[in-house]
């Protein structure tokens, strides 16, 4: 099946790096700063810049 010529990676922003971390990231990057603590929930975690 061919690619739709809108997705194919001609200097667009397909693969581009993300500016939006994922829930797990965004815990893993807590942890790291140490603004995690054990027993927290997941949900409704504070924004978290992505680090460069």
């Amino acid at each position: 099946m061919s690619q739709h010529r809108s997705l194919k990676n001609s200097g667009g922003t397909v693969g581009a790096k993300r500016s939006v971390l994922k829930r797990g990231e965004r815990v893993k990057l807590m942890k790291s700063r140490g603004q995690w603590t054990e027993g927290r929930t997941i949900l409704n975690l504070p924004k978290t810049k992505a680090p460069d």
